[in-house]
């Protein structure tokens, strides 16, 4: 699949998704791009925001099995992996899959699992594995991670180890639509005279994976490479932060910035393409010190910094 192809393919999912979904572009693009980069996405916002509709819509739209997992403070981890289940009529045991086995997950409120559930949810997203009584699983490709975290709530949530969150490929926000947006919700509802929405597949899994690996053909200029160190380094220096971006960042940002570039249709990566993910892409990985937190410094505001003071290269 050329660019040109991949493009006009990302406008029908873009279409596709857009009938369930009002406006958000700026967060349905991020969320297109970061699943053609093959990485999962942590999404942080408020309740009833259309995470769900969001997540749903583009497994529809992409022809992908999508499950969703209700995390609780009293899930189990064979509550998602499954688990080995007597088979009467060989008089055996046998692994029933649990709700891991898919490609699209949305693992909903994600930080009020336990400890042992996320334990096991890192060793999917890393490894694309489960093991259960010393067995190991592979999971389906594409598996996916879309997770969703709410801010207001703190009882009965544990945060996320830092290593988790370095495994998202994205952390974005949704936000509240706006007046005209809220209207053609409403406006919609009343026409459907039904809650459910239903998004038409415009491709299917094998369409999907050659979009995946599309990515893989565009170009990367060594400046531009260049570019995403120094950023990631420029982390790392900055005297707010306790702990920068690591190279798992600068994978990130390379990934997520040939992705944006084969959705615009062109085969070679720009700066630009790697200043639109950066706060999105590095952010999320670094941990402020102390004292610049309890001013309100957050790693966006080091990210913004990064990108101020570093240089950006001139591409042929």
């Amino acid at each position: 699949m050329n660019a040109a192809e991949a493009r006009a393919l990302a406008e029908k999912i873009r279409a596709s998704v857009a009938t369930a979904v009002v406006g958000r572009s700026a967060v349905l693009e991020s969320l297109l791009t970061g699943l053609i980069a093959d990485g999962h996405l942590l999404i942080e916002d408020l309740p009833g925001l259309g995470k769900t509709l969001m997540a749903k819509s583009f497994a529809q739209a992409l022809g992908l099995a999508f499950q969703r997992i209700q995390f609780t403070s009293d899930l189990l981890p064979h509550d998602i992996l499954g688990g080995e289940v007597l088979d009467a009529s060989r008089s055996s045991f046998s692994f029933r899959p649990g709700p891991l086995f898919t490609n699209v997950l949305l693992a909903d409120e994600i930080n009020r699992a336990p400890p042992k559930v996320q334990s096991a949810l890192l060793e999917a997203m890393q490894e694309y594995q489960v093991t259960s009584e010393r067995t190991t699983y592979p999971l389906p490709r594409p598996f996916l991670v879309i997770a969703t975290e709410n801010p207001i709530e703190l009882e009965g949530t544990y945060p996320l180890p830092e290593a988790q969150v370095d495994r998202f490929l994205l952390r974005v926000k949704v936000g509240y639509p706006e007046t005209e947006e809220e209207r053609t919700i409403l406006a919609r509802r009343r026409a459907r005279a039904d809650d459910r929405i239903d998004v038409a597949p415009v491709t299917d899994l094998a369409t999907f994976r050659a979009l995946q690996k599309a990515v893989e053909t565009v170009e990367v200029d060594a400046s531009v490479a260049g570019y995403i160190v120094e950023l990631t380094r420029a982390t790392r220096a900055d005297a707010r932060s306790e702990v920068g971006s690591s190279p798992r960042g600068s994978l990130a940002l390379q990934k997520i910035a040939r992705a944006r570039a084969l959705l615009l249709g062109r085969d070679f990566v720009l700066p630009d393409d790697v200043k639109a993910y950066a706060e999105a892409g590095l952010a999320h990985r670094i941990i402020v010190k102390p004292e610049p937190w309890i001013r309100g410094v957050r790693g966006e505001q080091i990210v913004r910094t990064a990108l101020e003071r570093t240089p950006v290269p001139k591409v042929r």
